[in-house]
Parts: structure tokens; C-alpha cells; sequence
């Protein structure tokens, strides 16, 4: 079924398709935008593509039974797809403060879905409607699939699907799963038997029938017990693996929360057939009167090149989500894609990114994964590349330069992250030439995150003699080709295992290269990465070995601020952090110090500090006055 045009989001659209009913209706916590970056628009698209009826009922009032009742009672069920962003990451800084602005919400206005959206949704459908089927999906559920570490509440919470008592939970990437699914349900398998698809999850009163299972501590153990959560946590982000990954069952008071292993990954054209879809490409125009969507500017003229990342870092829940095995689309896929996007109004000739999670993995890293699955004890880049790493950037080359060669293309940006080691692994250094020369804007960003060793450590990241080695080679690469280009580092602080000595040896590196990040991010406990099962417990589940782990706000105040220790607004929490740690030593007039020992002034105020010149000047005139 081939559907040209935005899906319906009222009754008014049904009837323009002949549509009397759905056959699903999908919950967004997003405005409706029609683009593959979406996930309530590909979930939307594949299951029409397979043959289905299905409606977007997004953003709706909370508040109001009737706003789930637009589109009527659908045959086979709701979906409910929270949004691109964790819905509690998308209200709330790391500080737990209210934010401003929702990127996803028409006009950017905040305030437009609900805190744990999931839940909310399904309470206001079993109320709307006695007895229907429910499936929930997206970064929400997949992320909350187990009990796990809730940061807003601090407290463990209790599997997603039991707190909302949804019949199926899909996490991962589920086209897969979402049309398996629908085709059972159509052929007549309610979903309270449906316990055969990988990447799903589903409650049971027992585990009787189910074989070859791995079961890990209860909800009721790792809420109590931090070993157990540890041991729990360890368990899950081994097995997360759609080849040799075991069921993993959970038990929640008198229920069993079974999870499938991970589905695999689409095939290269399963993939280009997922982006080949009929996308409008756009926000509805219903929110045309309030000012679109902002999150569409970013990727409107943006290509997804790939899925999965083999980087593994700790404090990334892409291993949980998408996994580790890489899965590309065709060049030609993306060539087609670059062309219609060359087609649109308001396209002026650059394409701002064409990647994925790591701009420069295109293919598995080692053709082991496809066969075995990835290692369970070892990582592939981390602490330093695997013997058997495939690294090549020719087919990411030769993809960038046909698609630069399109006509009416004048630029191919990468803002995606780069994997710097990986780049540093290549002996061939045609891409990081042909990088400099034509996929940078000025500006390069990436992702150190740390120089501390023991950090980087916990945070699965390379050496800092790694990325230095790369931003000479970055530089060295801008002389040859006469190009004036910078390197922006990501930086993160707080992050489990940062003491104030490692904010304080990352703040000495900054000094040195003379540089002062604008922006600055507090370690974010989200649910389902390694480091917010450090954060919780303090330990290293992979080691069972304790962590060093700021909590309290004003030591995480302390390391942020000495990673801008030249503002101003910085200087007494500077100051008390080199005092508390023991570095006076960095408090002074001398070349290495950080800060002065004179106190700055307040914000905006028109004098300024006092230095030995203006002291001297300030002694001689009050002389001569005298």
C-alpha cells in the first residue's frame, strides 16, 4: 500500500482515503513530523507498507479521554512510540531543572506531552477503550525494559511494561518486530500468547515452558540489594546480542517479565527499503500557524547512513538500543535520497550530515559478529583497537564523493561523531585529508570526553595520547591543504569515577592548550547505560569494584565550573576546588596557575581586577594626590 501524503490524524483524512477504520493508531509524545529521523513516521510507514491502516494520533490532551478517541476503536490495536527523546531527558536538565523549550513540540512549546508519556498514554486508552491491545515501543520502553535506576525519583523503578500493563513491549529497532507482530495479530494470535519474536518482551504468571533462559536478580533484589542491581545490569548488557543473546527473565512480585533475545539487525536492503518510503519529509502542516517543528531543521537535509555502533562507551545506551553490529544502507540508496533532497524549495545546496551514531562505521567490525555475534568479554575499539578490527574508510570515501558530485550539492557536511581512533587505526590517511578538505565547516567536533586516565577508563573511552595524536594530525592535515580548521571537543564532567583531582588534570589540559569549552555536560544518568549503573550502585558491574561517584550538586558544580575556570562567574568554586583538593598550587600570578589570587569581580561590574600593574599605578597616584 503505497500512501503519498501524511497519514491521518483525523477523521476528515480517513474518510479522504476511503478509510471507515483503522487497523492501528500510533500515540506520539511528538508532533507528527513525516521523516525517517522519526520514529512514530517509520513505525507508520512500514506498517502501511505491509498493508495496514494506520492513523498518528499525536501530542494529544492527557488530560482529555476524548482526544484518544478521534480516530475511533482500531482493529488491532494502539502503539505508543514516547519519542525521539527520552521523555524525563526531554523535560528536565541534568540538574533536574524544568527546560524551556521542546525541540519536538510545534513552536517549540513545552509543556505538550506528559513526564513518563508511556504510562500516562496507556492509563488514558484503558480508559477510552475496555480491552484493547496495547504495544509500546521506542527509546522510552527499550531503555526501561528491566527494573531500573530511575535518577528523576531516585529509586529503582519496576519494568515499564509491568507499570503500564501494555500487552507487548518492542525495544531496539522494531520494524521487524512491529510488522511480525501485526501479521499474528491478523491471523488471529492474541497477544497474550505472542511470546515468539525477538526483540519483545512480554509478562507471564510462568516460566514453565520456556528453555535455555538466563534469570537474573528480581525486581524486589535490585531495588533493595545495589550488588544484585549490579549483577542484574551486567547480565542484560552481556547478552544484548541477537546471535548468542539468551532469554532473560525478571521477576516482578508474582509476574515474570520475559525478554526475547534482540532482533537482528536489517539486512542492507531491508534497511534501503525502510528509507525508500514514501516520507513527506516535513512537519504536518497543521503546525504551520505555530511555528513548525523545530527538531526537523537538523535533519530535513540530513541523510541517515547506518545503525548500530561497535564504540561501546559507557555512558551511551546505543549498545542497549541499537546494538553493536553495524548495518549500512546501499550508496545508492543514499544517492537517491541526496537527489530528492536537492529537489526542495528550500534546500540552498548543503547537505548537513550524512551518518548515524558513528558517522565513520559503514560495515561490521570484524566478520566474526555476523556468524558468532560480537565478543561478550571484549570490546572492539576499547582500550585499544581489536586485533581483528577491519579498518577501512574507502566506502565511506567513495560514498561522500559521489554524493558531493550531485548536481546542485555544493558542500557534504559530517556532524555526526567521528571515532577519532578509528581514524587514527587507519594507515591510510585519505580520509582524514579529504575530511579537512571538504566535509568540515571550520569547525570540527568531537568527543575525548576526558583526559584523565582512570575516567576514561570507566567511560570506555580511548587514551588521551590517542585523541592528542589526532588533533596533530587534524592540524598537520589543515596545513598541507592550506586550511584554517579547529577542533571542538565534547567534554563531560561528573562522570563516575571523576575526582576532584581528575576535573583538575582535565582543567590543566585545557590550560595548556589554551582553550575554554562554551558548553559543558554533567555526566546525565539516563536508564540503561553502563555508567548509570555505576552512578546507582558504585560499581563497576563489569568488575564488581567500587566507584568513586560525585552525587552531591555543589561537587558537581565544582568539577564543571573548573573545566571553565577563565569565567569569571566560576572563580569562587574554582578557588574552593584547588583548596579542598590540595592544589593552592594553581592559585596564583605564576605561568601554570589556573586563577589569580586576586577575587574577580561581579558580572558586569566596570572595573576590573586588580593586577600588580594597576596596584602599582593605583600606589603612585594616591602619592601623588597625597
Amino acid at each position: 500500500m503505497i500512501i503519498d501524503r501524511f497519514l491521518p490524524v483525523n477523521r476528515e483524512d480517513m474518510a479522504a482515503l476511503e478509510w471507515e477504520k483503522l487497523d492501528f493508531i500510533i500515540v506520539s509524545g511528538d508532533a507528527y513530523v513525516d521523516h525517517p529521523s522519526f520514529g512514530h513516521a517509520v513505525i507508520s510507514r512500514v506498517l502501511v507498507d505491509a498493508g495496514y491502516k494506520v492513523g498518528i494520533i499525536p501530542q494529544p490532551d492527557w488530560n482529555d479521554v476524548n482526544a484518544f478517541k478521534i480516530l475511533g476503536r482500531p482493529t488491532y490495536g494502539f502503539i505508543i512510540s514516547p519519542g525521539n527523546i527520552d521523555p524525563m531527558v526531554n523535560h528536565y536538565s541534568v540538574s533536574k531543572k524544568r527546560r524551556k523549550v521542546d525541540s519536538f513540540s510545534p513552536g517549540g512549546k513545552m509543556g505538550l506531552r506528559p513526564d513518563r508519556c508511556t504510562l500516562v498514554y496507556t492509563n488514558m486508552i484503558r480508559q477510552a477503550y475496555k480491552k484493547i491491545n496495547i504495544i509500546i515501543g521506542g527509546i522510552e520502553n527499550s531503555l526501561r525494559r528491566f527494573a531500573h535506576y530511575d535518577y528523576w525519583q531516585d529509586k529503582v523503578r519496576r519494568s515499564m511494561l509491568v507499570d503500564t500493563e501494555a500487552d507487548l513491549l518492542i525495544y531496539g529497532m522494531g520494524e521487524t518486530q512491529i510488522v511480525e507482530m501485526a501479521d499474528a495479530i491478523r491471523d488471529g494470535l492474541p497477544l497474550e500468547y505472542m511470546h515468539h519474536i525477538p526483540g519483545t518482551c512480554y509478562l507471564t504468571d510462568s516460566i514453565e515452558n520456556i528453555t535455555d533462559f538466563i534469570e537474573i536478580p528480581s525486581f524486589e533484589e535490585v531495588s533493595t540489594d545495589k550488588i544484585a542491581y549490579a549483577k542484574a545490569f551486567k547480565i542484560q548488557y552481556e547478552e544484548q546480542d541477537p546471535i548468542r543473546g539468551k532469554i532473560l527473565v525478571q521477576k516482578h512480585k508474582h509476574q515474570y517479565l520475559v525478554q526475547n533475545p534482540p532482533v537482528m539487525p536489517l539486512t542492507r536492503e531491508a534497511l534501503d527499503k525502510v528509507y525508500a518510503l514514501p516520507y513527506q519529509r516535513d512537519y504536518h502542516p497543521m503546525y504551520e500557524k505555530q511555528g513548525g517543528v523545530p527538531a526537523i531543521r537538523e535533519v530535513k537535509h540530513s541523510i541517515i547512513s547506518q545503525r548500530g555502533c561497535f564504540g561501546s562507551c559507557s555512558f551511551c545506551a546505543l549498545t542497549f538500543h541499537q546494538g553493536r553490529i553495524i548495518t549500512s544502507r546501499s550508496q545508492e540508496s543514499i544517492i537517491e535520497e541526496a537527489k530528492l533532497i536537492t529537489k526542495m524549495e528550500d534546500f540552498k545546496g548543503y547537505i548537513n550530515d550524512v551518518g548515524g551514531p558513528t558517522a565513520n562505521f559503514r560495515h561490521v567490525s570484524c566478520k566474526k559478529q555476523l556468524k558468532y555475534g560480537t565478543c561478550k568479554h571484549k570490546q572492539c575499539l576499547f582500550p585499544e583497537p581489536c586485533e581483528h578490527l577491519d579498518v577501512d574508510h574507502e566506502e565511506l570515501l567513495t560514498l561522500l564523493r559521489r554524493v558531493r558530485a550531485i548536481e546542485g550539492i555544493k558542500k557534504v557536511f559530517i556532524r555526526s561523531g567521528l571515532r577519532y581512533d578509528y581514524i587514527m587505526a587507519d594507515s591510510n590517511p585519505n580520509f582524514l585529508t579529504e575530511l579537512c578538505e571538504h566535509h568540515v565547516s571550520g569547525q570540527l567536533k568531537v568527543a575525548p570526553e576526558h583526559i584523565d586516565p582512570v575516567v576514561l577508563q570507566y567511560m570506555g573511552k580511548p587514551g588521551g595520547k590517542i585523541y592528542k595524536d589526532f588533533v596533530k594530525a587534524f592540524e598537520d592535515t589543515n596545513k598541507k591543504i592550506h586550511k584554517e580548521q579547529y577542533i571542538v571537543p565534547y567534554l563531560m564532567s561528573s562522570h563516575p569515577g571523576s575526582t576532584l583531582a581528575s576535573a583538575i588534570t582535565l582543567a590543566e589540559y585545557l590550560r595548556d592548550i589554551n582553550y575554554t569549552p562554551e558548553q559543558v555536560q554533567d555526566f546525565y544518568p539516563t536508564p540503561g547505560t553502563l555508567s548509570t549503573c555505576m552512578y546507582f550502585t558504585e560499581l563497576d558491574p563489569l568488575t564488581m569494584k567500587p566507584v568513586y561517584v560525585p552525587k552531591t550538586y555543589h561537587e558537581k558544580a565544582m568539577q564543571r565550573a573548573l573545566l571553565q575556570y577563565k569565567n569569571p562567574k566560576n572563580y569562587q568554586l574554582v578557588k574552593e576546588a584547588l583548596i579542598t583538593a590540595g592544589r593552592e598550587d594553581l592559585i596564583g600570578s605564576r605561568k601554570n596557575c589556573l586563577i589569580s589570587d586576586q577575587q574577580y569581580y561581579k558580572k558586569n561590574t566596570k572595573e576590573k581586577p586588580q593586577t600588580k600593574k594597576t596596584m602599582k599605578n593605583s600606589k603612585n597616584n594616591r602619592k601623588r594626590r597625597g
